[in-house]
């Protein structure tokens, strides 16, 4: 009796054990470091075998990660799939000399380019993570939460604040293992909760990246960033055959003194989490510099920015013919199956009341981004945004909300014959000679998110708003119409949802800023943590702005940068 006791009592306190290794409170935040900082740099090399069957090599620094024959189900494109994971969509150039196209992983559509080494076989490089020269800091947070169903979730913080940061979703618990996807670049993580450790993996399809441990902490997480030691100046910008002209901001009478003020601000701490400014004049590259790590070849995130771009493929496809024009119906665009939330007001929608924020759709809360982008709405996005209330009667107000430019993507996408994200880079992207950019997609995961999705370099995105500048053309071709750049520049409304009451275009702001005694007009992109284009026509100017001030309230401070040192400088 006394040994059955015994045994009893053994097994209870095994069972107790392992209770506790797997059910214990895991909440908080856990914290490691990467072992090698490279691991996200992947070169790919294809190559050709025989008639549509090809071999993909997928690398990094430390290992081949992936390593075999795939087939194209196209014969006139390249078009493969690893494990409904990793999508490729590829095609030779018109010398056949690069492979281009998208890597799909994700919510991120990554447009890349390949050069062909040797007879069939082309190589390149791909940068989930945007960095192209490794991450400047191997630390790594997981913070780890019940919801609101009692299930633990997980959430991967990089010390690299360069990268956008994941959207983790997906999330399975088989033991004392969570595993989960982050939503954006696609990557799997998987981590084992040992008690006083988890370990983390994290995965590509199913090919591991990286691994590393992970302690709790209660102190917080402060992460260490060492960021590529890199100068800034008023010297001429690189020539980096891209397009752009440079010289030097001496032949222009630009004021050198008011930028190195600026440059050291920066570094001061004044003008803080500022990545990027450039500046052009009379068509010419004249100021560039970057900061906490970032350089020109780096994408950045554009945040609503890129409600601008969204804007110009907008009048592209009225200039082809693709879209009839600004007054054609919301509801003749949408699939049968979401006719019936139409009703008296949401049938007057038209593109236009889309293009100037005056849908009249309630998009400050049940058509919101924060409402219909939660990931506990059972809803699709489309779904609960034509499921809102009306506020106001379409075409007559307008309040900000990013609904608006995702419904424009949603009706370009039912008229296209080819996928949108092809069509934008056929028609907007490749003329402006755009190769290094990321598109986000909406939940669809298919189709670009026309809200604010699109990450691309300082430089290129310098390119758009010297298109526009220019009415429409670059380097000599019309891209956008004259007169779709000039309807774009309309001032329509004003945006009552905000302080300054700003008149508004076709997703383009307007503004004045008074300096030196001068009015100064310019018509803005604008995103969210300071990602800004200014277009100056008085000054023949093009200013972009990025930055990073994304929850310290300081999303204004680019356009500070704009009146107190950069118009300054150009004025004279």
């Amino acid at each position: 009796m006394q040994r059955l006791l015994t045994i009893l009592v053994f097994l209870s306190l095994t069972m107790m054990s392992c209770a506790q290794n797997t059910q214990q409170d895991y909440q908080g935040e856990w914290i490691g470091f990467l072992p090698d900082k490279s691991s996200f740099n992947f070169q790919v090399s294809l190559e050709k075998l025989a008639s549509n069957r090809y071999h993909l090599t997928l690398s990094n620094k430390a290992a081949t990660l992936i390593n075999t024959n795939v087939k194209s189900s196209d014969d006139q494109t390249i078009q493969f799939h690893i494990d409904q994971q990793l999508f490729f969509n590829l095609k030779h150039d018109q010398k056949e000399q690069m492979l281009v196209g998208f890597i799909k992983t994700g919510r991120f559509l990554y447009h890349v380019s390949f050069k062909s080494n040797g007879a069939n076989a082309f190589a390149g490089a791909w940068n989930p993570f945007m960095v192209d020269n490794g991450l400047q800091s191997d630390d790594v947070m997981l913070y780890m939460e019940t919801n609101r169903a009692g299930n633990l979730v997980a959430y991967p913080f990089f010390g690299d604040q360069r990268f956008r940061g994941t959207w983790t979703e997906d999330f399975k618990q088989k033991g004392n293992v969570l595993s989960f996807t982050d939503g954006n670049t696609g990557f799997n993580f998987r981590a084992t909760l040992l008690g006083d450790k988890v370990d983390l993996e994290i995965l590509l399809t199913d090919v591991s990246l990286t691994k590393t441990r992970l302690t709790h902490t209660n102190d917080g997480w402060e992460y260490n960033s060492d960021p590529v030691a890199k100068s800034q100046d008023t010297k001429t910008p690189k020539q980096l055959h891209d397009g752009w002209n440079t010289a030097n901001i001496d032949a222009y009478g630009i004021d050198k003194n008011e930028l190195l003020r600026l440059i050291k601000d920066i570094h001061n701490g004044t003008l803080v989490n500022t990545h990027s400014v450039l500046i052009s004049k009379q068509n010419t590259l004249v100021f560039e510099n970057y900061f906490d790590g970032f350089n020109a070849h780096i994408p950045h995130d554009l945040r609503s920015a890129s409600k601008s771009i969204s804007s110009a493929i907008i009048g592209i496809a009225i200039d082809d013919k693709i879209l009839k024009g600004v007054n054609e119906k919301l509801y003749d665009f949408l699939p049968q199956e979401y006719q019936s939330t139409k009703d008296t007001l949401k049938a007057k929608i038209t593109l236009k009341d889309l293009l100037t924020m005056s849908s009249g759709l309630d998009v400050n809360k049940l058509a919101s981004e924060d409402f219909y982008q939660n990931p506990e709405n059972p809803k699709t996005w489309l779904q609960t945004v034509l499921d809102a209330p009306m506020v106001k009667e379409p075409g007559t107000y307008s309040d900000y909300g990013s609904a608006n430019p995702f419904l424009l993507g949603v009706c370009l996408d039912q008229r296209l014959k080819m996928p949108l994200e092809t069509y934008m880079d056929e028609k907007l992207f490749k003329p402006l000679g755009i190769t290094n950019y990321i598109n986000q997609t909406d939940d669809t995961k298919a189709t670009p998110y026309f809200g604010g999705g699109m990450l691309l370099t300082p430089r290129d995105l310098l390119k758009f708003g010297q298109l526009f500048l220019n009415k429409g053309e670059w380097k000599g071709k019309q891209i956008v119409s004259k007169e779709w750049v000039e309807e774009s520049f309309g001032k329509y409304h004003r945006l009552q949802d905000y302080k300054d009451k700003n008149e508004y275009g076709y997703l383009w702001w307007h503004d004045t800023y008074t300096v030196k005694g001068k009015a100064i007009k310019t018509i803005e992109a604008r995103g969210a943590g300071g990602q800004f284009i200014f277009i100056i026509p008085e000054l023949e100017s093009v200013v972009v702005i990025t930055s990073g001030n994304f929850r310290n309230r300081k999303g204004n401070q680019s356009r500070d940068i704009l009146r107190d040192y950069i118009l300054p400088a150009l004025i004279k």
